[in-house]
């Protein structure tokens, strides 16, 4: 099965949500018992016919409702019923272009540093996952698809490759709500597409600094791209005023 299938967001979303429920259901229940280690990605997919990309991003809610934790290099593992974290970013707190602004600002402040972090400790397999999420954000916005789910997944590798498991559970447990949606009320197709296509250039200059092992370099680049989407967002907060 390829890593992301070629399905829109809302399919993915909602087949992110059925893993979800049916893992919960197992974990809550109890027949996933605590401490119990859950199938492997090839597993899961296997089992309920998803993307790679789908079953990373159902585990990342489940790890934002408490219910499970990675080890990584070792596998998920069940921690029972468990409760939601007191801090989370959901759909409803990104609903204003303000709101929106105010993540990117938070996303600045960290994903700054954990690209630079992974310049100076990515693995080849890190670079390999980099490069497959992105290739499929690629594949998204040739078709015309909402690209939200791969273009978070290309940041989730990016802060696993920091080798600091820190960064990879907050970004987990934002999740992809964190992700701007690409358009902006009245804004032509056109543009839009001509505005993603300079965001993928945007992610190919990060990952080539990561790749050269140049933490300066993809510093910079992150932050070029997450100031550039919350200028344009400013920009389109102020015409809505005007």
């Amino acid at each position: 099965m390829p890593l992301d299938a070629p399905v829109g967001i809302r399919k993915s979303r909602n087949l992110a949500l059925s893993v979800v429920e049916q893992l919960a259901e197992r974990i809550r229940s109890g027949r996933v018992a605590v401490g119990e280690k859950l199938p492997t990605e090839a597993a899961i997919m296997g089992e309920f016919g998803v993307s790679r990309t789908v079953v990373r991003e159902a585990i990342s809610r489940l790890q934002a409702s408490g219910l499970v934790e990675t080890r990584h290099g070792i596998g998920t593992f069940s921690l029972g019923a468990g409760e939601a974290p007191g801090f989370r970013i959901t759909a409803e707190n990104v609903g204003t272009l303000q709101d929106v602004i105010a993540v990117l600002e938070l996303r600045i402040g960290v994903e700054t540093e954990a690209a630079a972090l992974a310049a100076q400790r990515r693995t080849e397999a890190n670079l390999s996952q980099i490069r497959l999420a992105l290739d499929a954000v690629t594949e998204a916005v040739d078709a015309g698809r909402d690209a939200v789910a791969s273009d978070f997944q290309f940041h989730l590798e990016i802060a696993r490759a920091t080798q600091n498991t820190h960064f990879t559970d907050l970004m987990s447990t934002l999740g992809s709500a964190i992700i701007p949606r690409a358009r902006l009320p009245g804004e032509d197709p056109d543009i839009q597409h001509a505005y993603l296509r300079r965001v993928n250039a945007e992610h190919e200059n990060i990952l080539e600094a990561i790749a050269s092992g140049d933490p300066d370099a993809a510093r910079a680049a992150m932050r070029t791209h997450l100031a550039n989407s919350r200028e344009r967002r400013r920009r389109a907060q102020s015409l809505a005023r005007s």
